[in-house]
């Protein structure tokens, strides 16, 4: 009954709000943010000096620490109205030697990345013959006697897709194919890089795993690779590789999540946050995932706290740990806050890279659907459209949705994204500077027209419960 009524009342507020939801002072103000970002370099130097003299930063590593000192200096110099720290901690992992080469039935050294937490070979490595499957569904069904002794070969190929679907869909081979490869008695796991570059280069990242499940050796070779291991395959003589690893989990380490607010001047105890995360892997610069963000939402906030005029709510910027390796510090976040939920107006984090924003899409109540509306109309000279009404907030938010918080993306063209993702050529000159400025305007004109908003955009349960009525 209590959510029935509350949605009445939703469907009656929608109409005028639809409208004029914010004052032509509130307008006017956020076109101010928005020229002022795309007249500025978007951030650019905050990611050239982050990438320059910090360079990548795999969590618990000594680069995490010097990052962590690196943004509270920068925020703190900037004159944010509160700068602070929380912890996170989470298992680490240390990437040594990696080697893959085909030894019959001609001998071919591959470019090869460790996966997250692969465990080491045995010195010298394992050889064996190699088993290949379609994808990780095909070696999911396959008889273990297809298995047992081999090294498993999944060799699906990620599809190019402005929205990143294509990772979604081939994504699995890397993040449980090692634990379903050790179920069926495999000694090792290779898979084509989860990725959309023909260059020859492997790209890392993260294997899903319990403290209870067994990991094999598993590595990551480049696509040209990839595709040269397929031909092998097609022909006649059985195909043997050597895979050799040297790397290891180590304790725990405690990091920090950096939060910068500019204290609202109305309801400084409603949240709008902005988000990024400030780790990254240990190959490349971490330039485009996530630097990128880091100065996109850093950017943005700086903007909105130069205003002589305060936000109405508070808007808070928020450079996570540990995301690469498992979103540990977003799940902190979420730990400490899981009874604060209502307090937020929505999250948004920027991950996806530095390529244009297209469409703004969010998982707001039917009430607040029309103010989303009205932000994408300030959002339009951007060349933002309208998207759809569902959101994840970006991934360290994500642990957030279940407690019913808000979530608004600012979707990011992502065709070329994937080319560089987790290798060593994320680098600072795959970023466009003007492309960083767009984004940065579009998270000012968010986040300002957000905190200004003439209701909440229905976080707590109340999303949830309208979605239970479905």
């Amino acid at each position: 009954m209590k959510c029935t009524l509350w949605l009445a009342v939703g469907l009656l507020v929608a109409g005028p709000l639809a409208a004029e939801p914010f004052s032509e002072e509130d307008l006017a103000v956020a076109r101010e943010l928005r020229e002022a970002a795309l007249a500025g370099d978007g951030g650019y130097e905050i990611v050239a000096d982050l990438t320059t003299r910090i360079g990548p930063r795999l969590a618990g590593s000594e680069a995490d620490a010097r990052a962590v000192e690196w943004a509270v200096q920068m925020f703190e110099g900037m004159g944010f109205d509160r700068v602070w720290t929380e912890p996170a901690t989470f298992p680490t992992w240390h990437r040594g030697l990696e080697r893959t080469e085909i030894v019959s039935p001609a001998r071919h050294e591959l470019v090869t990345l460790a996966l997250g937490f692969s465990p080491a070979t045995p010195k010298g490595g394992i050889e064996a013959e190699v088993a290949m499957f379609e994808d990780l569904a095909a070696l999911q069904e396959a008889d273990p006697a297809e298995v047992a002794d081999r090294i498993v070969f999944i060799r699906n190929r990620m599809e190019r897709t402005r929205t990143g679907a294509g990772y979604g869909r081939a994504v699995g081979a890397r993040s449980v194919g090692s634990r379903v490869a050790a179920e069926k008695g495999a000694l090792a796991l290779v898979i084509r890089s989860i990725g959309t570059s023909n260059n020859r280069f492997a790209h890392t990242g993260m294997q899903r795993f319990d403290s209870d499940v067994r990991l094999l050796p598993a590595v990551a070779i480049s696509n040209p690779d990839a595709d040269l291991l397929e031909r092998l395959m097609a022909g006649d003589e059985p195909v043997r590789i050597q895979v050799e690893v040297d790397a290891e989990t180590v304790e725990s380490y405690t990091s920090q999540n950096v939060f910068a607010e500019i204290t609202g001047s109305g309801k400084p105890g409603e949240i709008v946050a902005i988000g990024a995360h400030l780790d990254s892997w240990d190959v490349g610069t971490g330039a485009i995932d996530d630097g990128a963000g880091v100065a996109i939402v850093t950017e943005a906030a700086r903007l909105i706290g130069n205003l002589d005029r305060r936000p109405d709510r508070s808007i808070r910027v928020i450079l996570f740990a540990a995301e690469e390796i498992g979103l540990w510090g977003g799940r902190a976040w979420v730990r400490a806050r899981e009874a604060q939920m209502d307090k937020y107006q929505f999250v948004a984090e920027s991950d996806f890279g530095a390529g244009r924003a297209y469409a703004i899409s969010a998982r707001v109540s039917d009430a607040a659907w029309p103010v989303i509306a009205a932000i994408q109309e300030e959002l339009e000279p951007l060349g933002i459209e309208l998207g759809e009404r569902s959101a994840s907030g970006g991934p360290d938010f994500s642990p957030a949705l279940r407690y019913g918080v808000a979530a608004v993306d600012l979707e990011q063209d992502g065709t070329e994204y994937f080319d560089y993702h987790h290798t060593v050529n994320d680098t600072l000159d795959k970023i466009e500077p003007d492309a960083l400025a767009q984004n940065a305007a579009a998270y000012a004109v968010l986040a300002w027209l957000g905190a200004q908003a003439p209701m909440g955009f229905g976080s707590g349960r109340t999303i949830l419960e309208e979605e239970s009525t479905d």
